[in-house]
């Protein structure tokens, strides 16, 4: 024990010494280490590098925060050292019965035509990120991070919706779990809180400033997840900082009620929600839609994942 307490502290120790020296690159390979002893179970350590990473850079990351937390204390569902460092913390959302689209809390922010006619839509129970995917999980599943803003607890960003698709694909190959973009109506379901929802105009509130980044508070730069207050369902970040891609196609609303709709067959663009960091609060509310070409990378567009039981 004695030895193997010696060990992890030179390694520690010389890995800091190369991060003095070689800067922001070595910083990546800190946080790639920390990844590896999480997903090999090996918690102390990884409670050692992260203590000297939260020193050397004076940051957070929640999501390390409750992978190790959560690796002590064995709970294989919530973020065990058997996890993957690029899975996300999920929650779990009971399925039901909602109207969708633009409902009496938007009143006259409502965007014509594409949030009307409203509809009822049932779903069935499913399990979605609590947080948008972090530039630190898609380094650990990608190796590389194309986001215009650099942070490890910052959501990845400047992604296309082929590129979320790419990493869906090497997550379930590395985890052998399926992993998938949220339909546009699991998203909005679970932006207006499941079945626990209290009919807010954004996801978790009516007032933007507690659950929001957005053009008027965010300094101009996105910021990192779980930062502002949850909503219902405990699910961070559903209403600005970054838009987030859904997995239809864009078009509009049937009038018809619907049970798991997955939208249109074919298309031309693919659904974003959610609003970002610099837009005004008309874009962060649940029921507005925008969408975007699946090649483009554009500034701001990121993603959280839905689980597949």
């Amino acid at each position: 024990m004695k030895n193997q307490l010696l060990k992890s502290i030179f390694t520690v120790f010389v890995t800091l010494c190369t991060v003095l020296v070689c800067g922001q690159d070595t910083q990546t390979q800190l946080m790639n280490r920390i990844n590896t002893f999480l997903k090999e179970g090996k918690c102390d350590d990884a409670q050692l590098l992260y203590d000297a990473w939260k020193d050397l850079t004076n940051k957070t990351n929640s999501s390390v925060e409750t992978r190790i937390r959560d690796c002590k204390s064995g709970n294989s569902s919530g973020g065990s050292g058997n996890r993957h460092p690029g899975e996300p913390e999920m929650v779990f959302v009971q399925g039901g019965t909602f109207t969708m689209g633009c409902t009496s809390e938007q009143g006259d922010d409502c965007m014509d035509p594409w949030e009307k006619p409203t509809r009822r839509v049932t779903l069935s129970s499913f399990s979605i990120g609590k947080y948008q995917v972090t530039q630190a999980q898609w380094v650990a599943v990608m190796g590389s991070n194309p986001s215009f803003f650099k942070g490890f607890n910052l959501p990845v960003e400047s992604v296309s919706w082929n590129d979320a698709q790419e990493f869906i694909r090497k997550l379930n190959a590395a985890t052998g779990k399926k992993y998938r973009l949220p339909t546009e109506a699991e998203w909005e379901f679970a932006a207006r809180g499941g079945n626990k929802s209290r009919g807010f105009k954004y996801s978790g509130s009516n007032n933007i400033e507690d659950v929001a980044w957005y053009r008027d508070n965010s300094g101009d730069k996105i910021h990192p997840v779980g930062t502002k207050s949850p909503n219902e369902l405990g699910i961070y970040d559903m209403s600005g900082n970054v838009y987030e891609w859904c997995s239809d196609w864009i078009d509009l609303y049937p009038s018809s009620a619907q049970t798991n709709p997955q939208g249109p067959s074919s298309g031309t663009t693919r659904v974003k929600r959610g609003g970002r960091w610099n837009r005004p609060p008309i874009t962060c509310r649940v029921s507005t839609r925008i969408a975007s070409y699946p090649d483009h990378r554009l500034y701001g567009s990121g993603f959280r994942l839905v689980l597949v039981p």
